[in-house]
């Protein structure tokens, strides 16, 4: 009994420490996501309007902007609005040293929606440029293009790096759980020969194996999420992030029924082939 237990301990730990690495993984990585999204969609484009533009003008204008599938949200600054907060940044009135006379221009603040590739975020800027400028009362769009497409290409690099060493990591993990499967299956080949040899047929013999693979893969994953989440908490606590905000919650679930699916069908499917495999050799 105890080389039993002991056996099915060792594949469970092994299944929890390679699903744990595993998750730890996809949280990396759907964070990366989520920053590169939520950065592009923080910047803001301030389109210049001329001085003799209405209030009125402006609205309908912004209005016009919301509608565009690609524009996420617009603000509408007018002049004297600009100039208030211009003279608190300052910490004092500039407008008393120009008489008065108010130099600055209304202006919308844009944000665009993201796109996870860079050279689509480029091209909806341009069309976006376009689009606003055929406005005549429009003076121009300002924004930090370079610093943009710096920032995309960054971003765009390592979420496809870590994709890249999500999937190899994955290809690793089948690898490890399945050697641990066939090892576990190694042992009870004795019990598979001898169910084989009184006329078991295949289902009866791999049913209990397959039904045990379940518990082990779902036992892992549970395992494996539990010291993710214990090492995402200590991380979160020691360096004060956001990592648990309500806005997450949704990826946060997916992330936990994908580690489930991963180790459950692996540990099935690895299963399923080592105790064929057996049962074919005796038959052969």
């Amino acid at each position: 009994k105890s080389r039993l237990w002991a056996g099915r301990t060792s594949t469970i730990v092994s299944i929890t420490l390679v699903l744990f690495v595993f998750g730890l993984l996809l949280f990396v990585e759907y964070h990366s996501y989520k920053a590169t999204h939520e950065m592009q969609e923080r910047i803001a484009y301030q389109v210049d309007l001329s001085p003799e533009t209405t209030e009125d003008e402006a609205l309908s204008l912004r209005d016009e902007l919301l509608s565009m599938q690609y524009v996420k949200g617009v603000d509408y600054i007018s002049a004297e609005e600009a100039a208030r907060l211009f003279s608190a940044e300052l910490d004092e009135d500039f407008l008393t040293l120009l008489d008065s006379v108010n130099p600055l221009y209304p202006t919308l603040m844009v944000t665009l929606r993201a796109t996870s590739d860079p050279s689509n975020m480029s091209r909806q800027r341009q069309q976006f440029e376009k689009d606003v400028k055929e406005y005549s009362y429009v003076d121009g769009v300002t924004y930090h293009e370079t610093m943009l497409n710096d920032l995309s290409e960054i971003f765009y690099k390592l979420s496809w790096f870590l994709i890249v060493f999500v999937i190899l990591l994955l290809f690793v993990s089948i690898a490890l759980i399945s050697t641990t499967i066939r090892i576990a299956i190694y042992s009870n080949r004795n019990t598979i020969r001898t169910m084989s040899m009184v006329g078991a047929r295949m289902g009866f013999i791999t049913r209990p194996f397959l039904w045990r693979s379940i518990i082990y893969g779902f036992l892992g994953a549970t395992f494996g999420l539990v010291l993710m989440w214990a090492a995402i908490y200590i991380f979160n606590k020691q360096f004060h992030l956001a990592l648990f905000h309500p806005r997450y919650f949704m990826g946060y679930i997916a992330l936990v029924l994908i580690v489930y699916v991963i180790g459950i069908a692996i540990s099935f499917i690895s299963t399923y082939f080592s105790v064929h495999r057996h049962i074919k050799r005796k038959e052969d």
